[in-house]
């Protein structure tokens, strides 16, 4: 029974640099790259080097652990480079890429006619189940197990977000060809999640109970959605996945390969015409973002302001992420900051008098005003966490390494996206994300 779901904690902060309703085809980036760092947890194994042929499909690297979890090419070309770090740790797989996009044929599916195995396999050998991730952990999904249920969000109210009422509409008959497939991975239901702001665009998918939030950011993430719609227990696991790679995931059904275009949001203050791209997964961000960005001593962002990764406007767009975000550095000091009106200021309280102007929208750096400070209890978190949890008590015991304590207090619910806000409202500069991330790590190695 579809459920309508209101949440009056959380916070949304109105930035400058909201995307427009305009699609621009930003062609094919002449590399592409897919990169290990965006998958926690994950050690690989390479099985191409520099020089090596592949296609749309082909594989490039597997999970050590979980050798059927493969990590496929989303274009076709030549192995450029294997860029690796400190202690040779693999950073980037880089792909120089054909001017035309050839595919590993993985064959047209009947999708009804299919079995969970059936499903279950195509995903692995295209690599399209790495898209597929599961609560606790927010980890790639294990194929060996059942979950309870699948989680689909089908909004973003982080800022600047994208639109996806605007992207799925394209791609509606896609996203359905996704959800009849992946429906059959689970006994239980697969959930869409809406907001009361959500167009007509999910109004006839089928096989999903939609259930409605509203409220401000982060009723978008799934954590959230799964505190208040299926909380999870020791021992269960709940999968959640994306919408566009739900199209993707269709796609690859319906025309037997693995095409990893996608729609990406170029947004911030610093862009100059903020609006949408057709491109792919791991394209360069310069491919997206040139002679579109002001100049000046930007940061470039994969992903929003609150949970994306910062990048250099050479590198790549990260696996899972839908927007590019490009605001100002905060490599400056502000004397005497404190005690100016600061008009121009955001704050979730009264302190500054940009209270007087609710629908204001800032232009923010990334300047956090002052070092790290004791850990102090202010309620602030529980202010933008709209959860069943004590976030404060959650961070001592990630702290702590109190694993029975962590387990309590809702450790397997969430992830570091779950956490954002508290980074932005945190008067001690806590870097509660991390924190979060560390705590998910200890369960995993101590309870693995």
């Amino acid at each position: 029974m579809s459920k309508t779901i209101k949440l009056n904690k959380g916070l949304n902060i109105n930035l400058q640099g909201k995307p427009v309703e305009q699609l621009v085809d930003s062609g094919i980036s002449t590399t592409y790259a897919i990169k290990p760092t965006d998958f926690p947890g994950l050690i690989p194994k390479i099985v191409v080097k520099p020089g090596f042929e592949v296609k749309a499909g082909s594989v490039l690297f597997f999970d050590k652990y979980n050798p059927e979890i493969k990590f496929t090419s989303p274009v076709s070309g030549k192995i450029k480079e294997i860029e690796r770090g400190e202690r040779r740790k693999v950073l980037r797989v880089i792909i120089e890429t054909t001017s035309e996009i050839q595919y590993e044929d993985f064959g047209k599916k009947e999708i009804n006619s299919l079995k969970a195995d059936d499903v279950k396999k195509t995903l692995l050998d295209s690599g399209t189940w790495t898209f597929i991730r599961k609560r606790p952990y927010a980890i790639i999904a294990n194929p060996e197990e059942k979950p309870k249920s699948i989680f689909i969000s089908g909004f973003d109210n982080a800022p600047l977000a994208p639109n996806y009422d605007f992207i799925i509409k394209e791609n509606a008959k896609e996203f359905q060809a996704g959800i009849d497939a992946i429906s059959k991975l689970t006994d239980g239901k697969v959930h869409l999640n809406i907001s009361d702001k959500t167009g007509s665009v999910y109004s006839n998918i089928t096989g999903v109970e939609k259930n409605t939030f509203i409220g401000k950011h982060p009723s978008s993430t799934v954590g959230v959605q799964i505190n208040h719609i299926a909380p999870l227990n020791k021992g269960e696991v709940i999968w959640y996945i994306n919408p566009q790679d739900i199209v993707i995931i269709g796609r690859l059904f319906t025309e037997g390969k693995y095409d990893a275009r996608k729609i990406v949001a170029l947004t911030g203050s610093e862009v100059n015409e903020a609006k949408y791209y057709n491109t792919r997964i791991g394209a360069s961000i310069n491919s997206i973002t040139e002679n579109n960005v002001k100049e000046g001593n930007n940061r470039y962002i994969s992903g929003n302001v609150l949970t994306g990764t910062k990048v250099d406007k050479n590198d790549y767009l990260s696996f899972y992420d839908s927007q590019i975000t490009i605001i100002p550095e905060g490599d400056y000091y502000e004397f005497f900051g404190w005690i100016s009106p600061r008009l121009n200021k955001f704050s979730m309280s009264r302190l500054y008098f940009s209270w007087l102007m609710p629908n204001k929208k800032y232009t923010l750096d990334t300047n956090i005003n002052g070092g790290e400070r004791a850990f102090v209890v202010s309620e602030q978190y529980e202010k933008v966490v709209p959860m069943d949890i004590y976030p404060v008590e959650l961070l001592k015991a990630c702290l702590a390494e109190d694993i029975d304590k962590m387990e309590q207090l809702g450790i397997y619910e969430v992830a570091e996206e779950e956490f954002a806000l508290c980074d932005f409202v945190c008067t001690s500069k806590i870097e509660t994300q991390d924190i979060i991330r560390k705590g998910i790590n200890l369960m995993i190695k101590e309870l693995s």
